[in-house]
């Protein structure tokens, strides 16, 4: 199966052939944009985003695509959502622990993984946003990630007409004119990050049928990931979208998470759950990115929780120390099935690239 068929699925397993989904696509309209017949992977939950609202269309996502690694989204021109959103790295800033935007400002946190956002009930790291149309709102007009105002973004846009990238020319192709408004943008680069769904593991094989997808040792390994980290890190998305202290040192700039947005004393350093679909791909890891390898992060599970009053109970052992029990040979296990969650086709989707927009305003 490729990856031109995802959008196809309609629930008949994941070894669906690209020519059987043919049948399920909408017939283009007779004017107007061409209708994409989204469909959810059939192991997969079904979606949050509601479709219906904001249908996507082959010219809606292509538009999408183009402002996503487009650096006129930024003050500079230079810095797009692609900057550290890159493929080859599950859509994160693979090797740097911390954002770097305009001018090469230093972030706060590691940049989450852009994949499967269809499914995702709250966006960033202190869940801050719940609506994927008002998630590109923040990092455009954060002073050191993109700096700008989305109202300059839309008016350098609709200067592009006639240049290499003609924004006024996609827009009335995607939405029927060539007004550019801020809903048109944010509901293009939606339809676009709604295609980056990462369903094709060797974990998704397994779990479709192919039980020669995954050796012995790695099935072992998902026995006991099931057992051990499966509480948080829940179903075929790998979170259960919550939000928990994991005993993690506060470091200098003390990063209180989910309390700078709701101000609740319960919230004091809990940070979302992050999906583990990809995660041999996306080091560095935690909201802050201070362990570079999957094997630090299980040696701070077993070895460096630290208790707090917010400390997710599930990290306590029955005699109440914090951390969970793991041994050596356990741990290799564990990072042998998480390996297997990497998704190639994911990564190595053309229609998920880079377009080389070259449109420097």
């Amino acid at each position: 199966m490729t990856r031109s068929s995802i959008i196809c699925w309609v629930g008949l397993g994941l070894l669906q052939t690209g020519a059987a989904c043919r049948h399920s696509q909408p017939q283009p309209a007779a004017f107007g944009p061409t209708p994409i017949a989204w469909q959810k992977p059939a192991h997969f939950p079904e979606p949050v985003y509601d479709m219906a609202r904001n249908p996507l269309t082959e010219e809606g996502v292509e538009l999408g695509r183009f402002l996503f690694y487009d650096g006129i989204l930024s003050r500079t021109n230079v810095v797009g959502c692609g900057t550290c959103h890159q493929q080859q790295a599950a859509f994160t800033h693979h090797g740097h622990e911390l954002s770097h935007g305009v001018e090469d400002r230093l972030g706060v946190r590691n940049p989450p993984a852009v994949q499967n956002m269809a499914w995702n009930t709250s966006f960033f790291w202190d869940g801050g946003v719940h609506d994927l149309d008002l998630l590109p709102f923040n990092p455009i007009e954060n002073p050191v990630e993109m700096d700008e105002k989305v109202g300059n973004v839309l008016e350098k846009l609709r200067q592009t007409a006639q240049k290499p990238v003609d924004y006024p020319k996609m827009f009335k192709a995607a939405f029927g004119s060539e007004e550019i408004n801020s809903e048109r943008m944010m509901k293009a680069l939606s339809q676009f990050m709604l295609t980056m769904v990462s369903a094709e593991s060797r974990y998704d094989y397994f779990r479709m049928g192919d039980a020669s997808a995954l050796t012995t040792t790695e099935q072992q390994g998902l026995a006991l990931f099931r057992t051990k980290c499966g509480s948080c890190h829940t179903g075929e998305l790998f979170t259960d979208f919550s939000f928990r202290n994991n005993g993690l040192m506060p470091q200098q700039n003390n990063d209180e998470g989910r309390f700078a947005i709701t101000g609740q004393d319960g919230d004091q350093h809990k940070f979302k759950v992050p999906s583990l679909r990809n995660v041999a791909l996306t080091a560095p890891y935690m909201h802050d990115g201070r362990y570079h390898t999957l094997d630090e992060v299980l040696d701070h599970y077993t070895d460096s929780v630290q208790p707090s009053p917010t400390l997710d109970p599930v990290l306590l052992s029955p005699g109440g120390r914090p951390g969970i029990s793991l041994s050596r040979s356990e741990k290799a296990l564990l990072v042998g099935f998480l390996k297997t969650l990497s998704d190639d086709q994911f990564i190595h989707d053309e229609k998920l690239s880079d377009p080389g927009v070259g449109n420097a305003f």
